[in-house]
């Protein structure tokens, strides 16, 4: 288990940057082509949730670079300004991927639904997560087995919201494709291979966070059997 989960963490270590590189590279390139149907990122928003019906969503601009999301807690659809201002392949594309969250919500989507359950105890885990690491593992402060374990319970939670959270972005991402060419705002050829593009790449990178989790995971599991032995 030790060998597998080291190689868990190496694996997800190189395809995260390498997602993150593809997401860059990808959003750089085609945010400088302009769509057929001239809309920024937040006329796109704005354009799906009308035909989805949806009225009680706000689409707002915010600091910050891909730092898009769609808030369910607040039903706030938050694109950053080179999203929410630019009429570009990139903009529609990620502007559709979170307007698909929103509708996924409208709809009462299962893996949104578990996902939004275990957030609290997502970020509880988040918080707690560094203090056992310093505490136990440099200062000492916490005894080494039971750092473990906590430390195991931590990461065991993150890999549960990390899978819950793979089918909701990958949804989202075929909702944005599939109603981007439907609404007629992505045309096929470059547009739609652009869209394509970008958002694959970006779901490389909850890919790679559920391996990372998945991989720390097992090594404190494996560190736990071996104090046990």
């Amino acid at each position: 288990m030790f060998t597998i989960a080291i190689i868990l963490i190496a694996v997800a270590l190189v395809l995260g940057l390498w997602a993150q590189f593809r997401v860059k590279s990808a959003f750089t390139k085609y945010s400088q082509v302009r769509t057929s149907a001239n809309l920024t990122g937040a006329d796109v928003a704005r354009e799906i949730l009308a035909a989805a019906n949806i009225q009680d969503v706000e689409v707002v601009e915010i600091d910050g670079v891909l730092g898009d999301h769609y808030d369910p807690s607040e039903k706030r659809l938050c694109l950053s300004s080179e999203v929410y201002g630019t009429p570009s392949v990139s903009a529609a594309g990620i502007a559709a991927h979170e307007t698909g969250h929103a509708i996924q919500h409208a709809t009462a989507y299962a893996p949104l639904q578990a996902r939004m359950a275990v957030v609290p105890i997502t970020q509880f885990t988040s918080q707690l997560l560094p203090i056992i690491m310093f505490g136990g593992f440099f200062f000492h402060l916490i005894p080494g087995m039971l750092a473990i374990q906590l430390a195991a319970l931590c990461y065991g939670a993150l890999t549960v919201f990390q899978l819950i959270t793979l089918p909701v972005e990958f949804d989202a991402s075929r909702r944005a494709k599939v109603i981007l060419g439907q609404m007629g705002i992505i045309q096929p050829g470059e547009e739609a291979q652009g869209v394509d593009r970008v958002l694959n790449a970006a779901a490389l990178t909850y890919v790679a966070a559920f391996v990372s989790s998945l991989g720390w995971l097992l090594y404190f599991l494996s560190l736990g059997n071996r104090r046990n032995d």
